[in-house]
């Protein structure tokens, strides 16, 4: 077969989503609410099929890397806009597309009595079109054209709701908090577009050990450290690494849709996606790589702390995107790039599942949201239980499942890593088994077995509790869907089939697609199907973890069944005893808890005072800044150049119009003391 990729087939699989996505949105009046999701719902197919035909194409050796359009040409730099597919693009393709498919299907159902239905389907096929750019790319150019996009459009999204304040301000603070990221992302691109002299991957890539033998103008720091600190900048706020993950948690403020859509496929994996693409130039600098570990660390396993202490149930699970988001950066800086991708893979499959569950079970409680009004939702919801089970038990690393597979590679990585920061990277991911698993069984238990409290007037804390008459009083809830009944839940009862047969075929992926993926994808060859870059960007040539794992795999069957040889199934075991004691045996002993560690639980139940920081020291201090040069710099300095000029020479003007007089024999008299003065001049010079 040709080892050359279809040009157009490759052009048709973004332009489907952004075809659809468009006649939705402008014509959204015309096609009407079935024609709006039936467009964009074929648009989001035919790009997932286009998709997976590159992708068996890929895997038989072809590729393709070229210009499909040029911009703009300055000297020798070109804008461009082009493509780069190899084995990582197309599985992304398929990843980004396929997850895309479920969301848009499950959106039938979940958004069916909302006013903006059209907009919304225009929205998430937008975001669609936007992501594919993105990991199509093969320049800086068209990556940083779809890192802004997805930011753009996940500010429509989460804002969806524009009528709440709420909303407003979790928009306003996405955008805000990505633009910081942003900042540091265009400072990297402008310095490898400074010293390489090009956009282009592989003319960057190409140059990447003279660029690692440069140092920072007027520095001795390394100038491929400093760019590659500042992309990974780009990366944190994208996705969401401490301390600019602040944005992610009030991004649920959106509709469940988008929140699967955000958290498991797009947007939130672009920072994992860029950074391995750029992997030949991390692989060059062990500074950047401790960075990395250090903050995937921290991130990992103090926003899985924050998830213990959630009753919205969406937000349990956004803190759980936040803590796997964490394992692979922390892969990244093991440089075990391929774990990283993979575990992108599997939380792809398993937290989309884990979202649109949580959706179905919002749905079947008429959009009651605190898991603490929940509970026995098993026998009126079966299919939802049984899929959410195994989406959690896919997330908290159970052997056999496919979070198993990644999440184990990525704690074998860190510890057989020996770059500084990587004993506290080990400690952090294989503490966060244990967080992991007793967040999610704490959700689990609460929200399918035990009493059924939704039958209970609403707990006293919850936001339903408060806002349930005002709903019903005005006979709909925040999402303007349905009546509430005056603070009590109707029956629950199972979702429509356009929401839970998404919720199956996600299922399914999180159960088998680690064991089918773990042996090419990590240890095989799937990754050296490469373009514009060698295998380093896979095998870490400097920091050869992935060798000394692969010396040891046998297979996924054998690593399933020698599992419990290791610590993290008894941590993940630990976590589920211990939720299942707290919130089944003895539901009166979390309050003790609470009340034993109140301090602990406030700093938590804060968020670590990270927003009031931001408030305190960068918001206000951000006015303070804007007033100072307001004041100082804007009206005093320069508007006292500018008035002050205007009266010097309103001054000047005054005294010259004196000599102004209007007679003759005034200005032959000047004229006659300006000649003697010329004169005297050239005498005096002509002398010396």
């Amino acid at each position: 077969m040709s080892t050359t990729l279809n040009e157009n087939l490759l052009l048709a699989v973004p332009l489907a989503p952004l075809a659809g996505s468009l006649i939705a949105g402008l014509f959204g009046k015309a096609v009407g609410r079935a024609g709006a999701h039936s467009v964009t719902i074929l648009g989001v197919a035919i790009s997932f099929i286009l998709s997976a035909i590159v992708f068996f194409d890929v895997l038989n050796g072809a590729s393709f890397n070229a210009t499909i359009y040029e911009w703009l040409t300055v000297g020798k730099l070109k804008f461009e806009i082009g493509f780069l597919v190899d084995s990582l693009t197309a599985m992304m393709m398929c990843v980004v597309t396929f997850v895309s498919l479920m969301v848009h299907i499950y959106t039938i159902g979940y958004m069916a009595d909302d006013d903006g239905y059209q907009r919304f389907f225009s929205y998430i096929s937008l975001f669609t079109f936007s992501m594919l750019m993105l990991v199509m790319s093969n320049n800086f150019l068209q990556l940083f054209f779809g890192w802004e996009a997805v930011g753009l459009v996940s500010y429509l999204l989460i804002g969806f709701y524009f009528t709440r304040e709420s909303a407003i301000y979790a928009n306003m603070k996405a955008f805000l908090v990505n633009r910081v990221g942003d900042f540091g992302f265009i400072l990297g691109i402008g310095l490898l577009l400074a010293f390489a002299g090009s956009l282009n991957y592989g003319d960057v890539f190409a140059k990447s050990h003279e660029l690692a033998s440069l140092s920072f103008p007027g520095t001795s720091w390394g100038l491929l450290t400093v760019a590659c600190i500042c992309l990974f900048i780009g990366a944190m706020g994208k996705s969401a690494q401490f301390p600019l993950h602040v944005w992610l948690p009030d991004s649920m403020e959106g509709p469940t849709p988008i929140s699967a859509l955000i958290h498991a496929a797009t947007m939130v994996t672009a920072g994992i996606f860029m950074v391995t693409r750029m992997s030949p130039l991390f692989e060059l600098s062990d500074t950047a790589l401790s960075f990395i570990m250090v903050i995937g660390a921290i991130t990992t396993l103090f926003m899985g702390f924050l998830g213990v202490v959630q009753n919205d149930i969406k937000r349990v699970v956004a803190y759980s995107t936040l803590s796997q988001l964490g394992y692979m950066t922390v892969a990244l800086g093991a440089s075990a790039y391929s774990v990283a991708v993979f575990h992108l893979m599997t939380h792809a499959f398993f937290k989309a599942l884990l979202f649109l569950g949580a959706g179905s079970v919002i749905i079947g409680m008429h959009h009651d949201q605190d898991i603490r009004n929940m509970g026995g939702l098993r026998k009126y919801m079966p299919i939802t239980w049984i899929t959410s089970l195994a989406g959690t038990l896919a997330l908290i690393g159970t052997p056999f499942f496919s979070g198993f597979y990644s999440k184990d590679s990525i704690i074998d990585a860190v510890k057989l890593s020996h770059l500084p920061g990587s004993g506290f990277a080990y400690f952090a991911v294989l503490a966060s088994v244990f967080v992991t698993a007793l967040y999610s069984f704490r959700m689990y238990f609460l929200v399918f077995h035990g009493k059924e409290r939704f039958r209970d007037p609403k707990h006293p804390e919850s936001p339903m509790g408060a806002e349930a008459a005002a709903h019903a009083a005005h006979g709909h809830d925040d999402h303007g869907h349905g009546h509430d009944d005056h603070g009590h839940a109707h029956e629950p009862h199972e979702t429509p089939w356009v929401v839970w047969v998404p919720l199956v075929l996600l299922a399914i992926p999180s159960v088998i697609i680690g064991a089918i993926g773990i042996g090419p994808m990590i240890y095989g060859d799937f990754f050296q199907h490469g373009v514009a870059f060698d295998q380093v960007i896979f095998v870490g040539a400097n920091h050869p973890a992935l060798h000394e794992m692969a010396e040891e795999f046998q297979g996924w069957a054998s690593m399933g069944l020698h599992s419990a040889s290791g610590l993290p199934v008894w941590f993940a075991l630990a976590g589920i005893v211990v939720a299942w004691f707290l919130y089944l045996v003895r539901p009166d002993l979390p309050a003790v808890v609470k009340r034993a560690f109140g301090p602990v639980y406030t700093l938590l139940d804060n968020k670590y005072y990270m927003d009031k920081i931001n408030e305190v020291i960068f918001a206000k201090g951000a006015v303070a800044i804007g007033r100072g040069l307001w004041k100082e710099g804007d009206v005093v300095v320069i508007d006292g150049i500018v008035n002050g000029s205007a009266r010097f020479i309103g001054w000047f003007a005054s005294v010259i119009r004196f000599l102004q007089s209007g007679y003759i024999y005034h200005y032959a008299f000047a004229m006659i003391i300006g000649m003697l003065g010329l004169l005297t001049l050239f005498v005096t010079l002509g002398g010396k």
